[in-house]
């Protein structure tokens, strides 16, 4: 049995998943703020869900944290989680020894992203070019999380591409627009400005529960503004997936997080522009962009399910996720 923690701001996901892969239970729990109460909340999802699937802890084959923030996996330390208190936390290590057991952690978006690789060898790769897979060939995907932020995770043949210092797949932060607004990171109109929570926030104020969809509705109503606002908001991510597959040539984009909640009318829109920009370029037509990109079925827990694979060995190649 392998267990995996997706920690969010709000919301903790707990899951076990079988040696074949398949998903035994699932739990969800409050996340508590500030380190002594996020280090609860992952003791009580571990064992919480362990006693759902009539186990204890210590016969977890492998358990997996997926944690935002800056993360280093090696270390097991997380850094800056701003929406969960956290400045700096020996995540790993604490938690081992709370547990009983060895614990890893990983990024929760490269934790989602693992899960969303899984998935698609669960369900079958789409052929995304329309031709056959070559034999021997290694899938890759992107996971586009579109959240508060905008972030990738990249897995190639089943394992995370983190890059040389762990910022692969940071392409919220690559400048769009040198005009544009002021970046926390201290750049101006980075890509996360324009395709994000907060970027919908800052350009469609509300006090609506959900913005995305508020704004997608304003837009089909025909509200100037809100159409503005949603064809940049498209524009953007369309400008994310072409980011990813021209850097490392990806076979699919999976985009999940909050704002995937749109279901259609975001995969449609972002596909919508794609398919445009092949009309007026030969070379991106070549490409096949609108083809690549799929979006995260709701309610999947991906950032749990990838982090039971992150827990079960280097980067998980030793299970096969079954739904």
């Amino acid at each position: 049995m392998h267990i995996g923690i997706d920690i969010g701001g709000t919301k903790t996901d707990a899951v076990v998943i079988d040696e074949r892969g398949a998903m035994l239970q699932q739990l969800r729990l409050t996340t508590g703020y500030g380190p002594d109460a996020v280090l609860q909340t992952a003791v009580d999802a571990v064992t919480r869900v362990a006693e759902l699937a009539g186990i204890r802890v210590d016969e977890a084959v492998s358990i997996g944290i997926g944690v935002p923030g800056r993360v280093d996996a090696a270390a097991g330390r997380v850094a800056h989680a701003v929406n969960l208190g956290v400045d700096g936390l020996d995540l790993g290590a604490e938690l081992s020894a709370r547990l009983g057991s060895p614990v890893r952690i990983e990024n929760d978006v490269n934790a989602a992203a693992l899960g969303a690789y899984h998935l698609l060898e669960a369900e079958g790769w789409p052929a995304g070019t329309g031709t056959d897979w070559p034999a021997g060939h290694e899938h890759s995907m992107a996971y586009l999380n579109l959240g508060t932020g905008l972030a990738a995770g990249i897995v190639v043949a089943g394992r995370l591409w983190r890059g040389s210092r762990g910022t692969a797949g940071e392409i919220g932060h690559i400048p769009v627009d040198p005009a544009g607004p002021l970046c926390p990171c201290g750049q101006r109109g980075c890509l996360e400005l324009m395709a994000s929570g907060s970027a919908i926030a800052r350009q469609w104020p509300t006090e609506h529960p959900q913005p995305a969809q508020q704004l997608f509705e304003a837009a089909g109503a025909g509200d100037p503004l809100a159409i503005e606002v949603r064809t940049r908001l498209l524009e953007n991510v369309a400008s994310a997936v072409r980011v990813l597959v021209l850097t490392v040539d990806v076979d699919v984009v999976v985009i999940g997080g909050g704002i995937a909640s749109l279901g259609s009318a975001l995969l449609d829109g972002v596909r919508s522009v794609l398919a445009h920009r092949a009309q007026e370029s030969p070379f991106l037509a070549s490409l096949e962009l609108a083809d690549r990109v799929r979006l995260m079925p709701t309610g999947f827990p991906s950032a749990a399910v990838g982090a039971a694979f992150v827990g079960a060995s280097a980067d998980a190649d030793a299970v096969e996720l079954s739904r």
